[in-house]
């Protein structure tokens, strides 16, 4: 039985929830999108080479991944709270060693440490957003990711800024403790929901128009998997796949932006738009942290109307074709800025499409857990980022990357269609109750 945080009961509204969950989100986004504006100036100091430094990233990226199951069963069980809170003190311990990190074993520690944390409070809010909005899990879900994708956006030009000036060590420092100060601060007022009957749900879906009904009570009207079940069902490595392969291509970009804008000559070029002139990487980061985090709800909102494979399948596709026009079109400073945001555009929809998907599938009650583990599917992605760097150094270019990508994305785009839509078609069938059969949760709608 899932324990109840009474504490944080003047808090307990599905709105104020979501809110803390993004501002959350929003404060360790830059341990993973803020890690390129670093790589540079740790490899000018210490000599270790790119592909040696990204070796944390990729080990950021899976312990975030691959122990949030895990972190995901404390939540059902315990309430998101003590996982939010203990995820926020990691996150600032691991910053702070990275400031002070002399030698790669105590880079590779933080990096470690820093993914324990910030999958800690990934994992929670995600799967908190799901069961407060059993109704429209896509939106909640892609909310609450856009704090992830874009919380960065308004932190890029101080980061820059404040390693040009005092150096990445003291911007390391000050930036985790002042972001684990927030989370943790915050974890102590995040709930779970508490019961709503079945009555309650029906009329939330009562007072839907007939298409959003169709996509409500598809995504409630699921049986409850547990773990065991969700990870013996063909659907969940369908969806394993299609995440592995969409998540290695945006981090292959996320992780090197930077070196890639420096090998295309970008790096400090001036670029004009929006009535800003900014250098191009600079300027780059700041629109696709915006875009990774509109797209979220976005796409997670049109999810929700069109059904989700129509939605990976469109979002898929502009992937695919946005990575190819950044291969051919991205020397220029203006190109660059304005492609990579497209791509990023195109790819940050993943973390409110999958996580909804798993919600409608295997329904509420462990939604954390088995979220959780659909979410390990970008850990395994993150094994290949290494690899990008050993390609460019073998072809000479990052054409080879950018064509591997853009492949990747056309692949997981057919399977949606072709193979995903069918297996959840049947699974519905075999599994159709009662709509708004859920264990817990509060309805968007209400009375």
């Amino acid at each position: 039985m899932e324990h109840r945080q009474g504490g944080a009961s003047r808090f307990a509204s599905p709105w104020t929830q979501l809110v803390f969950g993004v501002i959350c989100m929003a404060m360790i986004a830059n341990m993973q999108y803020g890690w390129t504006l670093f790589v540079n100036p740790i490899n000018e100091k210490y000599h270790w080479g790119r592909a040696a430094i990204q070796v944390a990233f990729t080990i950021f990226v899976v312990t975030e991944t691959w122990l949030v199951p895990v972190e995901g069963w404390l939540v059902d069980k315990y309430g998101p709270r003590p996982v939010v809170v203990g995820g926020g003190l990691l996150c600032a311990v691991a910053w702070v060693l990275n400031s002070v990190a002399a030698s790669l074993p105590v880079l590779y520690i933080a990096a470690a440490i820093g993914g324990l944390g910030a999958g800690a409070v990934y994992g929670t809010c995600v799967g908190n957003a799901l069961k407060w909005f059993p109704n429209r899990r896509g939106l909640a879900a892609g909310i609450t990711a856009a704090g992830f994708g874009a919380g960065s956006a308004a932190t890029v030009v101080p980061i820059a800024n404040m390693i040009k000036s005092s150096g990445y060590e003291s911007t390391f420092l000050w930036f985790g403790l002042g972001q684990g100060i927030v989370v943790l601060v915050l974890g102590f007022a995040l709930s779970a929901p508490a019961s709503h009957g079945v009555a309650a749900a029906k009329r939330a879906i009562g007072q839907m128009g007939h298409a959003a009904k169709q996509v409500a009570q598809s995504a409630s009207a699921v049986y409850n998997a547990s773990p065991r079940e969700v990870v013996a069902s063909p659907i969940f490595w369908v969806m394993y796949a299609m995440f592995v392969m969409m998540a290695a291509g945006g981090l292959m970009a996320t992780a090197q932006l930077g070196p890639i804008a420096k090998d295309f000559g970008l790096h400090d070029s001036p670029v004009s738009l929006l009535g800003l002139t900014l250098p191009a990487l600079t300027f780059a980061l700041t629109i696709d942290r915006v875009l990774n985090g509109l797209t979220r709800p976005f796409f997670g909102w049109v999810s929700d109307r069109i059904g989700r494979e129509n939605t990976m399948f469109v979002a898929f596709g502009i992937e695919a074709v946005g990575i190819v026009l950044l291969s051919q079109y991205g020397h220029s400073p203006t190109a660059f800025v304005v492609l990579t945001g497209i791509v990023f555009f195109a790819w940050g929809e993943i973390y409110s499409l999958f996580p909804a998907t798993c919600g409608d599938t295997f329904g509420p009650k462990f939604a954390a857990t088995n979220a959780g583990l659909l979410y390990t599917a970008k850990g395994t992605a993150a094994l290949l980022v290494p690899f990008t760097s050993v390609i460019t150094a073998a072809t000479g270019s990052w054409h080879a990357v950018f064509m591997l990508a853009s492949g990747m994305a056309a692949v997981s785009a057919l399977l949606a269609i072709f193979v995903l839509k069918p297996l959840r078609q049947a699974h519905r069938q075999k599994h159709a109750e009662p709509a708004a059969n859920f264990s817990y949760g509060s309805p968007l709608v209400q009375d």
